[in-house]
């Protein structure tokens, strides 16, 4: 995996970190923090899908994958419509596990780009999760 894209997927995790810590030191309110947090956060679960529409495509896989790489967004948007407060929250975090562990069963990369795609997931999805669990508690 180029170094160039770990770097920004670390870089990204700057906002879901950052804000909970700018609510704690009394730098953001909690109402526009949670607000920022929730849009980001719905806009990076968007982004997961798009990696199983492009190996839907390169793949020659079933549609069920294109359908699948749209739940993302779809969830995220739905959610930030009519879910409020900590089941916004939860229900984002669980898309996070979910997208997590569709792309491990689902992907089928090259064996040394699905070993470090997915350990950087984790780690990812890790940092997020708790950084959910920690805006639930502000």
């Amino acid at each position: 995996m180029p170094f160039a894209a770990k770097i920004l997927a670390y870089l990204g995790l700057l906002p879901f970190v950052g804000i909970p810590v700018l609510i704690f030191i009394e730098q953001l309110s909690p109402y526009s923090g949670f607000l920022y947090f929730v849009k980001y956060s719905a806009i990076i679960l968007s982004f997961f899908g798009g990696i199983h529409w492009l190996d839907a495509l390169q793949n020659k896989r079933a549609n069920h994958q294109l359908f699948a790489s749209m739940l993302p967004s779809i969830i995220a948007w739905l959610a930030l419509i009519f879910l409020d407060g900590n089941i916004l929250l939860g229900i984002l975090s669980i898309s996070y596990i979910g997208v997590l562990m569709y792309d491990k069963y689902t992907l089928q990369l090259g064996r040394d780009i699905i070993v470090e795609y997915t350990f950087l997931r984790v780690v990812l999805t890790s940092v997020v999760v708790v950084c959910h669990l920690l805006m639930a508690n502000i």
